[in-house]
């Protein structure tokens, strides 16, 4: 893939939807620790990391809408981060709201999930344990190069 100081290194990219983009970046960046990588105009995309991954947060436009707020979810974004009970503190303390508290699952993950300040939905996970698929169920298709 060609490199391109214009758009973030990554495969995938997520582009979330935001009323106010300068007003996001903010919140994103002391709730859930994100740093601003790329302004493009004052009001209309902001370029955005959180370890290794990468999202874009724009502005409405008549095709792009945030979330209505209600409580149906079409899409979420998980983000793997080292303390979930430390993060979902500061989630919390910088106004997320929290819908599931910090647990931990079978295959081997702790996680919480929160609501942002425009309704996009984001879990973030902590690995706690090594478990194979195939120990809670489910199959490998073709393993992970971890």
């Amino acid at each position: 893939m060609k490199a391109n100081r214009s758009i973030p290194p990554h495969t995938v990219v997520p582009v979330l939807t935001y009323p106010d983009v300068r007003a996001a970046v903010d919140w994103l960046a002391a709730a859930f620790g994100a740093i601003e990588r790329v302004r493009i105009g004052e009001g209309h995309r902001a370029q955005m990391s959180i370890g290794d991954g990468a999202f874009v947060v724009a502005e409405p436009t008549p095709t792009r809408h945030p979330p209505d707020c209600s409580q149906q979810v079409s899409i979420s974004i998980m983000v793997r981060v080292e303390d979930v009970r430390g993060h979902c503190a500061r989630a919390r303390a910088a106004g997320a709201a929290v819908v599931d508290e910090p647990a931990d699952h079978v295959y081997g993950e702790r996680q919480y999930s929160a609501t942002d300040l425009a309704g996009h939905r984001w879990t973030f996970t902590e690995s706690i344990a090594d478990v194979a698929p195939e120990e809670y169920g489910s199959r490998t298709v073709e393993a992970w190069g971890h």
